[in-house]
């Protein structure tokens, strides 16, 4: 428990900052969600000694727990992700509530949002967690209004008979389990940070028929999912001409033979250009989310100190493909006048100039038709029956089902833009 007890007025005026901060970029957009904001008492629910200006800031989650190897593997979420998720929830007075992932504040906000009328449930697959929520519940007054289970909620919850109107999962999942539908009431909605092909988005998703549809979405990283619904990302070292090595990391389908990629990073380095270019400052989330729903190969890529793409760490981002015998990798470069760079793609191995022409091809097809579009999401589970998926749907298989992203055509995105003027 933190027992570290700051002064009341100050932290009272750390969270009511924060709770403005929130409402001025349109993370909290409710009166409910502000109230509860501004009584929760987040500095208890932190570890001792977390200073105030890190505890309420906007973005800083707060971590835990460490796992042996110093990876955090439980935290409180960064404010601005907890109230636009319960925003995007829908909840209101009355309603009962299921949180996948335990901590104890988001609990305590939950508690205050729907009041004494509604339920929450809080549940956490690790005994420390749920023990430690459990005794900050009680410490702040919250025990009462929350019930704090540990079990691994791939599989159905005991004791939760009746459906509920909303699930938050505030950890990173990679599927939606089964159990989880089943526990949703008709008309509920589930708010889940989803991975597809190593990117996430907090997606609020509603039943429609036998699927789901996302009702809004948001950018966010989450902790990732333990127990049965873990999912491991496979990783490939790629050794460099001086040893030091390159490491991919794969969450969906990896090419078949990687083998082809020995010697690549020993290649002179093939780069594109592609003309579209972004200002300095502006998000270009989207643009990840597009190449990891459209271009194969997709992967994530780290260097280590030493090799010579570490050394131009500022020049490219960490999304690779892998064609074949080679590897392309998302890059930038500034554009004459400064104030905006140019993206492109450099890669490595015998075919370097085909694998970046690939991901230029595709920054182009983003920058066309997926740039000024806001891609909606669905969730499609195992036995439902699927549609004949346009070219503007990704389409992602996961363990219980299927997620698809649809980007609008660029002449819906025309006409949305027209009606906006």
């Amino acid at each position: 428990m933190n027992t570290l007890r700051h002064d009341d007025v100050t932290a009272a005026e750390f969270r009511n900052a924060l709770v403005d901060t929130l409402i001025a970029k349109k993370k909290i957009t409710s009166a409910e969600v502000e109230r509860a904001f501004r009584t929760v008492p987040r500095h208890l629910f932190v570890a001792q000694g977390t200073p105030l200006e890190v505890t309420y800031s906007v973005d800083n989650s707060v971590a835990i727990k460490y796992a042996p190897d110093g990876v955090v593997i439980s935290s409180t979420s960064a404010a601005y992700i907890q109230a636009r998720m319960i925003e995007q929830a829908g909840i209101d007075e009355g309603m009962s509530v299921l949180e996948i992932g335990s901590g104890g504040f988001n609990a305590a906000l939950l508690a205050e949002v729907v009041g004494p009328d509604g339920r929450v449930v809080s549940v956490d697959i690790d005994p420390e967690v749920t023990d430690r929520a459990r005794e900050l519940l009680d410490a702040t007054g919250y025990g009462g209004r929350v019930s704090v289970v540990q079990a691994d909620v791939e599989n159905p919850l005991p004791g939760l008979d009746a459906p509920v109107d909303a699930i938050l999962v505030t950890v990173g999942a990679w599927d939606l389990a089964p159990a989880w539908l089943a526990h949703l009431g008709e008309g509920g909605r589930i708010v889940v940070p989803l991975r597809m092909n190593g990117i996430t988005r907090v997606i609020a998703l509603r039943r429609e028929g036998d699927h789901l549809v996302s009702t809004s979405a948001e950018v966010a990283g989450f902790v990732p999912m333990r127990g049965a619904g873990a999912r491991d990302d496979r990783l490939f070292l790629l050794p460099d001409r001086n040893g030091h090595q390159v490491t991919l990391r794969f969450d969906g389908d990896v090419p078949q033979d990687m083998s082809l990629l020995d010697g690549a990073l020993a290649t002179e380095r093939a780069e594109v250009w592609s003309g579209v270019t972004i200002k300095h400052g502006v998000s270009f989330a989207d643009l990840h989310l597009w190449l990891a729903a459209f271009l194969p190969g997709f992967c994530k890529i780290a260097a280590d100190e030493g090799t010579d793409m570490a050394a131009e760490r500022k020049g490219w981002f960490p999304f690779a493909s892998v064609q074949h015998d080679s590897l392309a990798y998302l890059a930038v470069r500034p554009v004459p006048g400064g104030g905006a760079g140019e993206f492109g793609a450099q890669a490595y191995g015998t075919h370097g100039q085909d694998a970046a022409t690939a991901m230029v091809e595709q920054i182009r097809a983003w920058d066309h038709r997926g740039r000024d579009a806001d891609p909606a999401f669905a969730y499609w589970p195992t036995g439902s029956r699927l549609p004949d998926f346009g070219e503007h749907t990704a389409v992602l298989p996961k363990r219980h089902g299927i997620a698809t992203i649809t980007w609008p055509s660029a002449a819906n995105v025309a006409e949305d833009q027209e009606a906006q003027q």
